[in-house]
């Protein structure tokens, strides 16, 4: 039995799916076994894939289902005691898996020990940003409240094997269904955290997280679908968490250089949850709203590159 299972959703991914192997063969962690989902793509996957000499890495096809569905299959399929999901576009850093497994396996508390992301250009450039957080523990009801789980993407999570056996498969019918799954996750078990940057998340348009109209709408009925099972006690957390996704949609118009529809759900932010209004969070976006309003989408870019050369020349110094 591997210690962990790799899962690798793949449609159509092929102009990023050599490079994103390559990166888990890479790992100083060397027992586990990669289950590539080949979701009814037609790019010549299946060709390539007989190509692989790695025993290690084997390729399931099936018709296409869509993301919730790949990821079932290959936790059902799957052998490892851990299981790590990896998007067909972004890239693990050396240690990923070592580190996780450190983590559960000195932790039998937590179920879903995560890692710091860093952004990279659909050429793989870094951007300088870096997704972070440092919850641990029981982190159930920050979890409700921001309903965003904290896990920094989908390719950053590993997770026991028996997690699944209790809670279940991913949700087929949601849009945001790695989300769903670790809010589930925190309603029973403890989350770690590697602080480090090990997963590199590609940006590039056909990034699901750009639909700002669709994401509200997965996050709405996301939210819902939570706080029914709630008890009483703690329903008053239910404005916050709409407050909190208001904040995280208008920071997506901004990347769609929206400035109205920006402004627009920051209102709603800050009526729904007028406490936000003093975040550092908040003082960023209506800062980002005011520099795109009177500077412009070119204007913006300038000083938005600007900064993120400035950190990216700083990440590269602390690496």
């Amino acid at each position: 039995m591997p210690k962990v299972t790799v899962i690798i959703p793949a449609y159509n991914a092929m102009k990023y799916l050599p490079e994103t192997l390559e990166s888990v063969q890479k790992q100083t962690l060397t027992d586990f076994e990669v289950l590539i989902i080949n979701d009814g793509s037609s790019d010549g996957i299946v060709e390539w894939a007989s190509q692989i000499t790695d025993p290690r890495v084997r390729l399931i096809s099936q018709e296409n289902q869509g993301t919730a569905a790949a990821r079932n299959t290959g936790i059902v399929e799957s052998k490892g005691e851990y299981i790590a999901f990896l998007d067909a576009d972004d890239i693990w850093e050396p240690t990923k898996l070592e580190k996780q497994a450190q983590c559960l396996d000195n932790n039998p508390l937590v179920g879903l020990v995560d890692t710091w992301t860093a952004f990279i250009q659909e050429n793989g450039k870094l951007t300088g940003l870096i997704m972070k957080h440092d919850k641990e523990g029981d982190v159930y009801k920050e979890v409700v409240e921001s309903c965003d789980s904290s896990v920094c993407c989908g390719s950053s999570p590993m997770i026991r094997r028996s997690c699944f056996d209790t809670l279940g498969l991913f949700d087929r019918e949601s849009y945001i269904e790695d989300v769903d799954m670790w809010i589930r996750i925190a309603t029973r078990y403890h989350y770690g955290v590697v602080k480090e940057p090990l997963v590199r998340y590609r940006m590039h348009p056909n990034n699901k997280s750009k639909d700002c109209q669709s994401m509200f709408r997965g996050f709405r009925q996301l939210i819902e679908k939570t706080y029914r099972s709630l008890p009483t006690d703690i329903l008053y957390l239910r404005p916050r968490s709409y407050g909190r996704l208001y904040i995280f949609l208008a920071w997506r118009s901004i990347d769609t250089q929206d400035y109205k529809q920006a402004f627009h759900f920051s209102r709603q932010a800050a009526a729904l949850y007028p406490q936000l209004l003093f975040s550092p969070r908040f003082i960023r976006l209506s800062v980002a709203i005011a520099v795109l309003w009177l500077l412009g989408p070119n204007g913006y870019d300038r000083i938005r590159s600007f900064n993120r050369n400035l950190r990216r020349r700083l990440f590269a110094r602390a690496t």
